[in-house]
């Protein structure tokens, strides 16, 4: 038997809701386009054009090994993420015990214990296909920088389109690396249910208001602010530049 109550619904709910409502406001919304993620997206499109004007590319690979390799130590992590899931799904009727015996106010059935670990469980696969994904569009974005016309050739209008296509691919992997790093934040959140859904409910809150600040309120978002209108100044140059060269 689940021996569930109101309030594991509505905790589950909860925290659906919110994960839900934050990702659709950051990625969707006129709000989410002064997040920190969407500052740091203009860089991009900056960065893709000054190698355009560089002969010399090797920092640019490097840098771009960096994010591949970071890509992938989450991947593997959320692999061993999964695995110790499994073990704790495997382990209820030795974990429960323990846990009854802390002064938490623990009370769930293994029904429950069990769906708890795998809704854990699906939050890891979820943020492993993100993190596969992310990785593989990274390989993608380092064979566009490979095939990036020559100084020379930057004012022409193939040039233009490929720095255009690298920045979206650019911003593609981006945007799925972060949605698996949202995930792991998450699933911090979910483990408050394994306590007790009051839990639950307060520490999906907290996960939300930590990754809320630290995109709009942060000081790495404040140092982001001035310099934003800067880069957009520059990109409105240098695309005014491609088009025009004899300027």
């Amino acid at each position: 038997m689940l021996n569930y109550s109101w309030i594991d619904v509505f905790a589950l709910g909860f925290f659906i809701l919110e994960w839900a409502a934050y990702a659709i406001t950051l990625e969707h919304s006129k709000y989410g386009r002064d997040s920190l993620s969407a500052r740091m997206h203009a860089y991009r499109e900056v960065w893709m054009r000054r190698l355009l004007a560089r002969e010399a590319r090797i920092v640019d690979t490097h840098i771009l090994t960096s994010l591949q390799n970071g890509t992938a130590w989450f991947a593997s992590t959320t692999l061993i993420a999964i695995g110790g899931s499994l073990a704790l799904l495997r382990a209820t009727n030795e974990v429960m015990p323990i846990m009854a015996n802390l002064p938490i106010g623990f009370n769930s059935s293994p029904g429950l214990w069990e769906i708890k670990c795998f809704g854990l469980i699906l939050i890891f696969v979820y943020a492993f296909f993100k993190f596969a994904w992310a990785y593989r569009l990274f390989n993608y974005v380092a064979i566009l920088v490979g095939a990036m016309p020559f100084a020379a050739d930057r004012h022409t209008p193939e040039a233009e389109a490929h720095v255009v296509r690298t920045t979206q691919m650019f911003g593609a992997a981006a945007r799925h690396f972060n949605r698996g790093q949202r995930a792991f934040f998450f699933a911090l959140g979910y483990l408050g249910w394994f306590v007790s859904p009051w839990v639950f409910i307060v520490s999906t809150a907290a996960v939300v208001v930590v990754t809320w600040r630290r995109q709009f309120a942060s000081s790495a978002w404040r140092a982001m602010g001035d310099d934003l209108q800067i880069a957009k100044k520059t990109l409105a140059e240098e695309k005014a530049s491609s088009r025009n060269p004899a300027a």
